[in-house]
């Protein structure tokens, strides 16, 4: 069990978890998950996380959209933002790359949350490795990562 099922157990919301073999070849991770589950990939959200200067935040969004840099940075109150460093990702978070859960990371992030996530009753998001989805409501995954919802995809 992960950290972000844990999580999930602990806070008792309802969830589902997915399970599917990851291919090591697969280009992207969310929309692997979104084909091997036969899921729409506007209800796939990857998580990303940004740099401001020393700081870290998260973005969820789903896996069809690019993370728009300057609406990210606008929704967390900051001049400029950048992808994170690989390394710093993995060690902040706790979790390998194509397996980062926006629940359980290590240290909690602010967080902010693709505000499409709202059209659908429930998303997917990685449940804190590859090939390992988790399914819940997206007020759930707000309240559990103390998130924020904003346009941040493209």
């Amino acid at each position: 069990m992960t950290p972000a099922v844990k999580v999930a157990e602990r806070a008792k919301v309802e969830f589902r978890i997915h399970e599917y073999d990851h291919d090591p070849t697969a280009d992207s991770y969310g929309e692997e998950a979104a084909e091997k589950l036969g899921i729409a990939p506007q209800c796939v959200f990857k998580t990303l996380v940004v740099s401001q200067g020393a700081d870290l935040a998260v973005a969820v969004l789903p896996v069809s959209q690019q993370l728009n840099l300057k609406q990210f940075a606008k929704a967390i109150g900051a001049k400029k933002v950048a992808m994170a460093d690989k390394a710093v990702v993995q060690r902040v978070t706790g979790y390998v790359l194509g397996g980062v859960s926006p629940l359980g990371q290590k240290k909690a992030l602010t967080t902010v949350i693709d505000a499409s996530a709202k059209e659908f009753n429930t998303i997917y998001v990685s449940a804190g490795r590859r090939g390992l989805e988790i399914e819940l409501s997206p007020q759930d995954l707000g309240r559990l990562t103390r998130g924020t919802f904003a346009v941040i995809g493209a």
